[in-house]
């Protein structure tokens, strides 16, 4: 079973949500947590990360069997076959929004930033291809061609340097962070 990224109507996500619950086929809607300040009030609000998309976990032989869910347009393909979501990022993604709110997306060209290891919170131990600049913490799912981007501290990161990157790179400032320090 692998996951992947299926296309809903507009504003659907959560409906299908429920359809494929209903079915009892696994799947992610991710949601981001915005904290909007207006006065004296805070609210959070909780709204999909990516709009008119929701990943589920199905054998590739249901992937035809999707189509007839009421609120699914389509699949997601990526050179004429469904694109497969590595279920690492799957579990990056639902670990950096649980730590993270007012996260954004940035869509991206997957290059190596530097492999880093969080040292402190929710993603403590973690490494992957996050890069860290000023204050921002960016979560790289190239399987998706966008990055997950945050506010966090320089103080729960440290870079780790291994010898696959340093071959694969050819200057060593590729393999450095910048911690705006």
């Amino acid at each position: 079973m692998n996951w992947y990224l299926i296309y809903t109507r507009p504003n659907w996500e959560n409906k299908v949500v429920d359809h494929l619950q209903r079915k009892g086929i696994e799947n992610y809607c991710p949601y981001n947590r915005d904290l909007n300040e207006a006065g004296n009030r805070r609210k959070v609000t909780y709204k999909p990360l990516f709009t008119s998309f929701v990943f589920v976990r199905v054998n590739a032989l249901l992937l035809t069997e999707l189509k007839k869910i009421d609120g699914i347009v389509s699949l997601v393909f990526w050179l004429d076959k469904p694109a497969v979501i590595r279920d690492i990022e799957i579990e990056m993604m639902r670990r950096f929004l649980n730590e993270h709110i007012n996260v954004q997306l940035e869509k991206n060209i997957v290059n190596i930033n530097g492999m880093v290891k969080i040292t402190n919170g929710d993603l403590c131990e973690e490494e992957g291809d996050i890069s860290i600049s000023s204050k921002r913490v960016k979560l790289v799912l190239p399987s998706l061609g966008y990055s997950l981007v945050a506010e966090v501290s320089n103080t729960n990161v440290e870079l780790i340097v291994q010898a696959d990157l340093l071959r694969y790179n050819s200057t060593p400032k590729e393999d450095t962070v910048d911690y705006g320090l």
